[in-house]
């Protein structure tokens, strides 16, 4: 009979966010034993001056009121390498610009929304009225962006420059942080971009450079490590930057509600890319299968309090 060590019940009191991690760590079960490992492992990655952070996020963060967890992300210098969604960057610029998404219910009648012009992201609203400030934006920016051809990242990081000061693009690009968006077309914001350069010139975008890109800061990094929020895009394009470098990543946080029986990347636990030759065998990894909208902030919240 092995030597079995006792999960310690956790006991309630007045007590902080990381206090309450550490108190999930030392039970040690269930999702709430991953949580705790994803905040030991995140802070490890920080911790480690050798390991660059490849951090992606997908999904509806910013409808759901997390925008300033994103940038705490950002300005705490807890990502080297960022890469998101286009809805992501699309909904950020919208309430940098001034606008709103507001509280509504996934059981309001979709047919009376459309008539009123508010589109339903479950349960948060994003009214129609936002897209004219943000498409005025885009045509005033990239007159400003140098006609030559570029990558997504590198027109990105252009446009960071003339965007509003509390924005993912301006903090990314303030902080010198790469922002890789390899889904620009698919959203918003990517839209009103190809069409303003088709009105008014601008840059050729060449979506392939983006790869030559994060292959060198993969392939350069004495040690690396990924957080994937959310899935989709964002993690391919990160996991693939691992898998060709010679070496794979040292560590890997995934917070998903995607089943991997389906086959699909964002289910894929990370324990899976080790056959890839993503993750090394002995890299430390978890998989929290969550609503990354519970457990995004409270990670963050436990590593500002044991960093900052």
């Amino acid at each position: 009979m092995p030597r079995l060590e006792p999960i310690k019940q956790i006991k309630l009191s007045k007590m902080s966010v990381d206090e309450l991690i550490r108190a999930f760590g030392k039970a040690s079960s269930m999702g709430a034993g991953r949580l705790a490992e994803a905040v030991d492992i995140y802070e490890k990655m920080i911790r480690d001056r050798d390991c660059k952070i490849f951090f992606g996020i997908a999904g509806a963060m910013v409808p759901a009121g997390l925008r300033y967890v994103i940038h705490d992300v950002l300005i705490n210098n807890w990502a080297d390498v960022f890469v998101c969604t286009g809805a992501t960057l699309t909904h950020d610029l919208i309430e940098a610009l001034g606008h709103k998404h507001y509280k509504g219910s996934p059981d309001l009648d979709d047919a009376w929304l459309n008539k009123l012009g508010l589109d339903r992201i479950y349960d948060s609203l994003m009214s129609n009225n936002v897209y004219p400030d943000l498409e005025k934006h885009v045509k005033r920016t990239v007159k400003k962006i140098p006609e030559q051809e570029m990558g997504i990242s590198e027109f990105l990081r252009y446009y960071g420059k003339y965007s509003p000061k509390h924005s993912i693009l301006r903090i990314a690009y303030e902080k010198e942080i790469p922002l890789f968006c390899p889904a620009l077309q698919d959203c918003g914001f990517g839209i009103m971009v190809h069409y303003a350069i088709k009105q008014f010139g601008g840059p050729t975008i060449n979506v392939f450079k983006d790869l030559d890109d994060i292959f060198d800061i993969s392939w350069e990094a004495k040690k690396k490590g990924s957080v994937v929020v959310g899935g989709g895009v964002p993690k391919n394009f990160i996991m693939q930057s691992f898998q060709f470098s010679p070496k794979p990543a040292d560590y890997g946080i995934q917070l998903t509600m995607d089943r991997p029986e389906p086959g699909g990347s964002s289910g894929a636990p990370p324990r899976e890319a080790v056959s890839w030759g993503k993750f090394k065998p002995k890299a430390s990894f978890v998989n929290v299968v969550s609503d990354a909208t519970i457990t995004f902030p409270i990670i963050i919240a436990a590593l500002k309090e044991r960093l900052l």
